[in-house]
C-alpha cells in the first residue's frame, strides 16, 4: 500500500508552525532505514537521502528493502512529499557543502524560501532545525559564542556549568547544524566572531584557561548554515575573510507560472484549512494573482510588454499571503465577496510596504497590461480593468 507522510502530533501540542523535524518525522525516519548507504560523520541521512527529503520522490512510493525490519509503526512504503520548490543541482550542491562541513550561506530576494530550505536541511542532516539565531543589528557575540549563568557564576566562579552555550556553539559541541539568519544584519565585530569558528573549528573560553574547558571544540558533523538577502544589504556587508569560509549559493525565484500558482493555493490552502474555514478562491484567480506578481517582479509580461518594476519585492511569500487573504476574505466573509474584485486592493498594499511611489507603477501596470488583455477580450482581465478605481484611492 502506497503512504503519504502526515503530521501526526500529539494530543494538545498545538502549534502554528511545526518544524520540519517534527512534522516530517514519518518521512526521516523512512529515509534513514531506506537508504543505509554511507553517512557523513554525525549524519542521520545519507546525502542522497537528504535531497530526496527535501525534493521529493516525484510522486512514486519508496519501498524499504526487504530485509530491512520496519521500526514501530513505519510504513514499508512511503512518497516523499517536495518541500522546496527550486532545482535539484542547487540542493545537491548545498548538501555536498554540508558534508565537507564547509559553510554555506544562502542568498537571494526575499520571500524565496532561503530559510525554508535551511530548516529541512538541517532537519534532514542533524534532527533539529531549532539551533538557530536570528541576526540583527542588536545581535551580540555572545549569542554566537556562549554566555553565562550569572547566579552560577557569582556562587561557583567560572566554570563548565555555569557557562551558557549558543546555539551555535551548542551545534558545534553535539556535531549538528546551526542556522544564522539574516548575517548582514549583525554589525561587523559579531559578523567576525565566526570567522575564527569557522576556521579552527573550536571557540577559547578564557574565563576557564587552565583546564580541560579553555578550548570547546567542534565535533564531527557541526556545519553552519546562514541566510543573506540581496535586496536588503543589511547593516554592514560581510568582511572578505568570513566571505572565503561560505559556499555561496544563489537562492532564486520560482522559473514556471504553473508551478508558481501550484505552490501558492497548496500553501495558502493550507493556511485557511488550519482555521477550520473552506478555500473558495477559484485557479482563475490564483493565475491572475500570480501573473501579476511575476510581471512585476521581472519588469516584463509573457507578452514581452515592458512594466515599471515596483521597488517592494513581489516574492512567493507575498502572494501566499495575498491569496490566503482573498481566502479568509470569502471564508469569513461570503456575501457579495468575489476575490476577484478584492484583488486589487491587496496588491496595492503589497506595493506601498516599501514606496508610496510604488502605487504609481501599479496604476501604470494596470493601464499597460491589464488594459491591453481586457481589451484583447481577456474576461477576467476586462474585470480588473473595470475596478482601476480602486487604486486611485
Amino acid at each position: 500500500m502506497t503512504t503519504t507522510a502526515t503530521a501526526t502530533l500529539p494530543a494538545g501540542d498545538a502549534r502554528q508552525i511545526v518544524p520540519p523535524e517534527d512534522r516530517y518525522a514519518t518521512e526521516l525516519a523512512f529515509l534513514a532505514a531506506h537508504d543505509t548507504g554511507p553517512r557523513p560523520p554525525g549524519w542521520r541521512l545519507t546525502p542522497h537521502a537528504v535531497v530526496t527529503f527535501v525534493m521529493g520522490s516525484d510522486g512514486e512510493p519508496l519501498a524499504l528493502p526487504a530485509d530491512t525490519d520496519a521500526p514501530g509503526a513505519l510504513p514499508r512504503r512511503l512518497a516523499i512529499e517536495q518541500k522546496f520548490v527550486g532545482e535539484r543541482a542547487l540542493v545537491e550542491r548545498c548538501v555536498i557543502t554540508l558534508a565537507g562541513e564547509r559553510g554555506l550561506l544562502l542568498v537571494g530576494e526575499p520571500g524565496t524560501a532561503k530559510s525554508l530550505l535551511s530548516e529541512l536541511l538541517a532537519a534532514a542532516v542533524c534532527g533539529t532545525s531549532a539551533l538557530t539565531v536570528q541576526g540583527t543589528a542588536g545581535t551580540t557575540e555572545d549569542q554566537l559564542k556562549y554566555g553565562w549563568n550569572y547566579a552560577l557564576l557569582l556562587a561557583q566562579g567560572p566554570s563548565r556549568t555555569a557557562l551558557v552555550p549558543s546555539p551555535v556553539l551548542s551545534a558545534m559541541t553535539t556535531g549538528a547544524v546551526a542556522r544564522v539568519e539574516e548575517i548582514t544584519r549583525c554589525l561587523p565585530e559579531v559578523q567576525d566572531a565566526l570567522v575564527s569558528l569557522l576556521s579552527e573549528r573550536r571557540v577559547a573560553v578564557p574565563e576557564l584557561a587552565g583546564g580541560p574547558d579553555a578550548q570547546l571544540h567542534a565535533a564531527p558533523g557541526f556545519a553552519l548554515i546562514a541566510t543573506a538577502n540581496l535586496r536588503d544589504k543589511g547593516v554592514s556587508e560581510m568582511s572578505a575573510a568570513l566571505k572565503r569560509r561560505f559556499n555561496f549559493e544563489t537562492v532564486g525565484p520560482i522559473a514556471d507560472l504553473d508551478t508558481e500558482t501550484a505552490l501558492v493555493r497548496r500553501q495558502a490552502r493550507a493556511a485557511v484549512e488550519r482555521t477550520g474555514a473552506r478555500y473558495g478562491v477559484d485557479d482563475t484567480v490564483l493565475e491572475v494573482l500570480v501573473t501579476a506578481f511575476r510581471e512585476l517582479r521581472g519588469g516584463r509580461t509573457a507578452e514581452g510588454w515592458e512594466v515599471e518594476r515596483p521597488s517592494t519585492v513581489m516574492s512567493t511569500a507575498e502572494a501566499v499571503s495575498v491569496a490566503t487573504a482573498l481566502g479568509l476574505a470569502t471564508a469569513y466573509f461570503p456575501a457579495g465577496r468575489d476575490p476577484l474584485r478584492l484583488l486589487p486592493g491587496h496588491l496595492l498594499g503589497v506595493v506601498r510596504k516599501d514606496d508610496p511611489a510604488d502605487a504609481a507603477r501599479l496604476l501604470g501596470y494596470w493601464d499597460g497590461a491589464v488594459r491591453r488583455r481586457a481589451e484583447a477580450g481577456a474576461t477576467t482581465w476586462r474585470t480588473l480593468w473595470d475596478l482601476r478605481a480602486v487604486l486611485e484611492d
